[in-house]
């Protein structure tokens, strides 16, 4: 029969906490709030409570009560972990032979839908001059052309960044990526090294045309590799991703739009407006190079929220009875 283990272990439990392990007093504050709340759950059980006779079974059944209270997976997670390593503790100086807490998991995080613009939206961002970028200057041409191919092609912004004017090859350089005007194509090299194809609509090979001359004045000899780059900055350089996010993220302010548009969005939006005109998922899967069709299906509920919203607003029968 196991021995009556009750809460008297916990001031030394986080004694060795503070001591040993060093961790801060608001550490320690979480763990004994955590520890509190279990011990509270036991007390729920009858008055016989015992540390060492909890099961796993209890500990999956306190899990998703907390869970149907409303918290958070997170902090679901965060109070098993403490539990866990409690139950640990107590089998190194009692007789509790196993953890009751292993194997035991928080409910799964849900996925967050992706943000995607409006097709209206997303073609404003992308078509617009920026009211503070003087028209024509060599920062308004590259800025429409990076940001008319990323939402035309629906390309990662580390993909932007690594394309090249052409293909080229030569003293121990290849082109990771190029931009093909005779077959309107952009061949990109995506996540594990793999390289894809797409097509890339008029007005964002209009958008490049028109940004080539200007790119270049900007060349500079002594450069290696950047060169080549089909986005270069002011000095001349390969255009870093980081720029790349910064510049569309002020070219959305400049129009008054949300202060957290970046590369993604346009993405987003490009796999959520193909998936809307075309039903293909499989196509939108091989366009946006993901490995797993499961990655891409994401966007099959961002669609099915924007239909379930038209619906709701405006089918009669979808409406919602007033409150008398």
């Amino acid at each position: 029969m196991s021995a009556t283990i009750n809460q008297g272990y916990l001031p030394a439990y986080l004694d060795r906490l503070a001591g040993q392990r060093q961790l801060s007093p608001h550490t320690i504050s979480n763990y004994a709030r955590d520890l509190s709340e279990l011990a509270g759950l036991l007390q729920g059980l009858g008055e016989d409570w015992n540390y060492a006779t909890v099961t796993h079974v209890q500990i999956r059944k306190f899990a998703a009560q907390l869970h149907s209270r409303g918290l958070s997976p997170s902090s679901i997670a965060r109070k098993l972990s403490a539990w866990r390593g409690f139950f640990a503790w107590l089998a190194e100086q009692t007789t509790v032979d196993s953890n009751p807490v292993d194997g035991v998991k928080a409910p799964k995080r849900a996925k967050s839908l992706p943000k995607a613009l409006a097709a209206d939206d997303a073609i404003h961002l992308v078509a617009s001059g920026n009211p503070l970028v003087e028209a024509g200057s060599s920062i308004a041409l590259c800025n429409q052309a990076m940001f008319e191919l990323l939402y035309s092609s629906g390309l990662r912004v580390s993909e932007l960044a690594g394309l090249d004017w052409r293909y080229t090859r030569q003293d121990g350089y290849e082109s990771a990526g190029w931009i093909d005007f005779d077959t309107a194509e952009v061949t990109v090299t995506g996540k594990g090294s793999k390289k894809r194809s797409v097509p890339v609509g008029k007005p964002a090979l209009q958008a490049i045309a028109a940004w080539l001359p200007q790119r270049q004045t900007l060349l500079k000899a002594d450069l290696g590799s950047d060169i080549y780059a089909l986005f270069l900055t002011e000095r001349g350089t390969r255009m870093s991703p980081r720029v790349m996010q910064l510049r569309l993220k002020h070219h959305a302010q400049s129009l008054g739009m949300a202060s957290n548009v970046h590369p993604h969005v346009l993405r987003h939006s490009f796999a959520s407006h193909m998936l809307q005109g075309s039903g293909d998922l499989r196509a939108v899967q091989e366009l946006l190079g993901h490995a797993s069709i499961a990655a891409t299906q994401v966007y099959t509920a961002l669609d099915f929220q924007r239909l379930a919203q038209v619906y709701d607003s405006a089918h009669p029968r979808a409406r919602k009875i007033p409150d008398k």
